[in-house]
């Protein structure tokens, strides 16, 4: 039964936090842009910077991995990605199915990353008929009927889900059944899995309102900053409060 869990426990098996694992992505693009520039060692520091991390998380986060550098001259660049790479999975194949043939998944489907970090893209499913043998990024869009014999013919653990929100609990459904144990959710709905499953939620919309709250506090900061500094007017008593000549009783308003 779904218990409406979306991610396991903080810490994994190995004894490395949750928060550590995200920033792990992190680092590794930073190394892999250093290897492709053929820079051969980098300080924590300097790694750091690249990944938007402070350095002292950084040399914590690398803890964990039995990483610690060497004093004086930092980390190993190549050593570090195949580190990285080993520990996050990406040092071998996962074939991934994309259900949602839209704009979006059509888009994702195109996406050349995939192939790079680790990902094959091994099916796209959508539950249009028409859509149905048309190649998108070169492969044939497969039925939605077809879905549990794709995943189990594919050997399929990762599943993209891109339809409508209305359609994403019931693929999410479907796909769990089926054998997949780890979701990326582009559809903007919350989803429901049993213990076990791993959903991570990406949704462009809140994303966008949380950099609209942004945008609308720094534009009243500015009006605030911007408007010049006035005296406050005198505060003048109210009629009852008014005092005539000795101090003590109301001063007599003349008719």
């Amino acid at each position: 039964m779904a218990t409406g869990r979306t991610h396991r426990p903080a810490t994994r098996s190995r004894g490395i936090p949750e928060a550590t694992v995200a920033r792990l992505p992190l680092y590794l693009r930073a190394l892999t842009a250093l290897s492709e520039r053929s820079v051969p060692t980098v300080s924590s520091e300097e790694l750091a910077a690249a990944a938007g991390v402070n350095s002292a998380k950084l040399r914590k986060d690398f803890s964990y991995l039995g990483s610690y550098g060497t004093r004086g001259v930092g980390y190993d660049v190549e050593y570090l990605v195949y580190q990285i790479s080993r520990e996050l999975g990406l040092t071998q194949d996962w074939p991934v199915v994309i259900v949602g043939i839209g704009n979006l998944g059509a888009a994702l489907a195109n996406y050349g990353g995939f192939a790079s970090r680790g990902f094959r893209v091994a099916a796209l499913i959508d539950a249009d008929p028409a859509l149905a043998g048309t190649p998108v990024a070169g492969i044939p869009v497969q039925h939605a009927d077809e879905l549990e014999t794709i995943v189990r013919d594919n050997g399929v653990s990762i599943g993209v889900i891109s339809t409508p929100a209305g359609a994403a609990q019931q693929v999410c459904d479907r796909l769990v059944a089926a054998g997949v144990t780890s979701i990326l959710n582009f559809a903007p709905t919350v989803l429901s899995v049993p213990d076990g499953v791993d959903v991570r939620k990406v949704d462009l919309s809140i994303e966008l309102q949380i950099l609209a709250f942004h945008e609308q506090r720094k534009s009243v900061e500015d009006t605030v900053e911007g408007t010049p500094d006035q005296a406050a007017p005198p505060v003048r008593p109210a009629d009852g409060d008014r005092k005539g000549p000795d101090g003590d009783m109301p001063a007599v308003m003349p008719a």
